[in-house]
């Protein structure tokens, strides 16, 4: 990469910043609400409603603030939720109603 293009905030390989520590490779628990994400987007994939390419871009759409204070599931449904709704899916009033019911 070029030393004077900026980055964007999801490219983090290498910044200092993000080196302290350790990346830590140890196995560990997913939660329940991980694995429905990963199955979500499964199926979205299977369907041919979703790629993972469109995943992808849409978790690098969300504005840095955002996208470091969350998980790396949450950035996914982030994702599958704003794919689905500009794709004509599901609305936002759709996505609101579950989400109070939930």
């Amino acid at each position: 990469m070029e030393q004077d293009l900026p980055r964007a905030h999801h490219d983090m390989g290498g910044v200092s910043k993000f080196m302290c520590d350790a990346v830590d490779t140890t196995d560990h628990v997913l939660t329940d609400f991980d694995r429905d994400v990963d199955a979500i987007r499964g199926l979205l994939g299977a369907k041919k409603v979703m790629s993972v390419d469109e995943l992808r871009r849409g978790i690098e759409a969300i504005p840095e603030a955002e996208y470091h204070r969350m998980t790396y599931y949450q950035r996914w449904i982030r994702s599958i939720a704003d794919n689905l709704m500009a794709r004509g899916v599901i609305t936002e009033a759709e996505l609101r109603a579950a989400l109070e019911g939930a």
